[in-house]
């Protein structure tokens, strides 16, 4: 025993932006630090307890062998001339005991500024300065409309309060 009381410490923590009130076809963003989202979920767990109580159930909309969509390929080519393919977003459902989040799921290997940019899109914060103007802007823009119409189409979107004891399979069929 290391004699330390309460919650564990994260030597980095959770990269996860929320809005108020949850409900929407994006809630917020997680952007995790590495590539094995496994090793990173129980610290995300962990932060979402607060807002959404007990984890009932995720869901997600890939597969294990499904490539990450590579936001910063689509900046470099300035969005293919802005007739941009519109990849598949990675969408995490999280459903708690008081509620449900809809995040977009930034992969890792994202430049730190479009990262902080699509974390304050989906979130809908606000922008600080001329944030307008950055190219990482528009960039973040398209992203999350993708993320937006991904989730509004999905089955999973028809869930508008948690169902105690719902299963993913569950989820899908509402």
């Amino acid at each position: 025993m290391n004699g330390m009381r309460g919650a564990r410490r994260r030597a980095s923590p959770v990269r996860l932006s929320l809005k108020e009130p949850l409900g929407s076809d994006i809630d917020g963003a997680w952007w995790p630090r590495t590539g094995s989202l496994a090793s990173e979920l129980r610290d995300l767990i962990d932060v979402l307890h607060t807002p959404l109580g007990e984890i009932l159930d995720i869901d997600i909309n890939w597969s294990a062998t499904a490539a990450a969509p590579i936001l910063d390929a689509h900046f470099a080519n300035a969005m293919r001339a802005m007739r941009w393919n519109d990849s598949r977003q990675r969408i995490m459902v999280v459903v708690g005991r008081n509620g449900c989040a809809r995040l977009l799921v930034i992969p890792h290997t994202t430049t730190q500024a479009l990262g902080r940019m699509v974390m304050r899109r989906a979130a809908t914060m606000p922008l600080v300065g001329d944030d307008h103007d950055v190219p990482e802007y528009a960039v973040a823009d398209q992203v999350i409309r993708a993320a937006r119409a991904q989730s509004a189409s999905s089955q999973a979107r028809t869930l508008d309060t948690p169902v105690v004891g719902a299963s993913a399979a569950d989820i899908s069929k509402a």
